[in-house]
């Protein structure tokens, strides 16, 4: 057996161990900032990343560190609060190991949240966007010997944003009176914000969103079968000129997205509750 497979599974059945008979359907992934939606969960199962054998400690602002499971909008669920990035120095092997140990556990579906800035100049602040594809500055999680118990060598990517997902988000949205928006979210490695020449250009191919996360974690849920749904919380407009009063902060960018976790939070579990 792969080793890495092996490291999975060693992962999977110590979250077994503590959450009993529970198989969730759905995996949250929850970024800076966002981490409040897990307050929602039901009968919540609070299991730290570091006490999860071969897990690594996240390390950013705004990110918890721990997988909480139990019930949201009726369905069984297990939420990641705060995630792992490539710029923290960690393989994209170990970026991605709570998708991959979702997948172990049964999860079909992943939803994926970051904060991020707006290169689109129609985007404000506090906006909510619904993924619909992404541009990938990150080397791909899927480089080296593939495992084919989980997926194929060669994974198609058209609809990495599951179509059916998108519209149920937008049905759940009109409902509740939340303005949506869509657009493409650009991943790169971080940590650095990216250069107003960058935004130029990240803009000019096709970017309306810019971050650091998601794009790894979207491609392995793939790789093992599991329905997306992806959305941006707009935390900070991109500095398309050099204009020192445009700077971007860490800070700021997690208390934003706690403005907008509210309203995330109401159409996740709106959308769970339909699934």
């Amino acid at each position: 057996m792969d080793s890495r497979i092996r490291t999975y599974q060693i992962a999977a059945d110590y979250i077994r161990q503590q959450i009993g008979g529970l198989t969730p359907l759905v995996g949250i992934v929850l970024g800076s900032g966002l981490g409040r939606l897990a307050d929602q969960i039901e009968d919540p199962v609070v299991i730290p990343y570091k006490s999860i054998p071969g897990f690594p400690v996240s390390t950013a602002v705004g990110h918890k560190g721990n997988f909480i499971l139990g019930r949201l909008g009726g369905k069984e669920v297990m939420a990641m609060q705060g995630r792992f990035h490539y710029y923290e120095g960690y393989p994209m092997e170990l970026v991605t190991i709570g998708v991959r140990t979702m997948a172990v556990l049964g999860v079909q579906y992943l939803f994926v949240s970051n904060a991020a800035g707006a290169a689109n100049p129609d985007f404000r602040i506090g906006d909510l966007v619904v993924i619909r594809d992404h541009i990938s500055f990150f080397p791909n999680p899927l480089i080296g010997p593939n495992m084919e118990e989980l997926g194929p060598r060669f994974l198609d990517m058209t609809c990495a944003y599951d179509l059916e997902l998108q519209q149920l988000a937008q049905t759940c949205a009109d409902r509740q009176g939340v303005k949506l928006q869509k657009g493409v979210y650009f991943g790169s490695t971080g940590p650095t914000y990216e250069t107003p020449a960058e935004v130029r250009f990240y803009r000019q191919i096709g970017a309306d969103l810019l971050g650091m996360s998601t794009i790894p974690e979207v491609i392995v849920a793939r790789h093992c079968g599991m329905r997306v749904f992806g959305m941006s919380v707009v935390t900070n407009c991109a500095n398309f000129d050099n204009l020192p009063q445009a700077l971007n902060d860490g800070d700021d960018v997690v208390k934003q997205a706690d403005a907008a976790a509210e309203r995330m939070t109401g159409l996740f579990s709106a959308m769970i509750a339909l699934l």
